[in-house]
């Protein structure tokens, strides 16, 4: 009875970890920016000194779904959305650079440029900084920030800096614990000029929460199958050693 309670076991394991996966894709299906988790597992049979008699369910290749969003238009300045392919450079908290598509910026006292989690938004020279006070701002297509000086004329403009917009391969990234992507070598992208981006609007989250929904009854029931096997394989074991006794 073995075999049966472990193959159930390890089923109900991944079972488990793939119902995790979608209900955090659930939580976050109104989160600025974010990109669905996937999860996959397969069988793989348990090699050793004998035959591979025993089979356990392993995770394979988790990754991500890096299909666009819906744009929602805000209006708002200090909004943007990259379009089609692309990231915008960010430092996390440890001062390293990481990727996100979350455009959904402010200024802080200092007038530092952050998103709203606290992460600085860099530049081609490191961290922006808008002057205070922020008057008429303008961010174009490839990312320039412009503003217009205190006491110039209207259609006066000024540069300030340019939003560092990168676009790695995507086989070559992955997503930290914070919720940023970062290279999986470590290795810092290059700024990519094709990458454009639209003001005034953010990019929503890809999770479609239907099919999320639809996955997790999946993954439940199919969780209390492998629960009901288990407690099979304990049913027969408990009769085999009845029948130990009698004999």
């Amino acid at each position: 009875m073995d075999k049966l309670l472990y193959i159930a076991a390890s089923g109900a394991k991944q079972d488990l970890l793939a119902t995790g996966v979608r209900a955090n894709n659930l939580a976050n299906a109104q989160t600025t920016g974010f990109k669905a988790q996937l999860e996959q597992a397969r069988s793989m049979p348990a090699y050793g000194e004998g035959l591979p008699t025993r089979v356990f369910a392993m995770t394979e290749s988790p990754s991500n779904n890096y299909e666009g969003g819906a744009m929602v238009q805000t209006g708002r300045d200090l909004d943007v959305a990259v379009q089609g392919k692309g990231w915008f450079a960010m430092q996390d908290a440890n001062g390293q650079q990481a990727m996100s598509r979350d455009g959904s910026f402010q200024m802080g006292a200092d007038g530092v440029l952050t998103d709203m989690h606290g992460n600085v938004v860099l530049g081609d020279n490191g961290p922006i900084y808008l002057p205070v006070p922020l008057d008429n701002l303008n961010i174009a297509s490839d990312g320039t920030i412009s503003v217009r000086p205190v006491g110039a004329p209207e259609n006066v403009s000024q540069e300030v800096g340019r939003l560092k917009l990168v676009n790695p391969q995507l086989d070559s990234i992955e997503r930290g614990q914070d919720g940023l992507f970062r290279t999986k070598d470590g290795s810092v992208p290059f700024a990519d000029a094709t990458v454009q981006v639209r003001s005034g609007m953010v990019e929503g989250s890809n999770v479609n929460a239907v099919d999320e929904m639809v996955s997790m009854i999946s993954l439940q029931r199919h969780y209390e199958m492998q629960v009901k096997l288990m407690k099979q394989a304990d049913e027969l074991a408990g009769r085999g050693n009845m029948l130990l006794r009698i004999l």
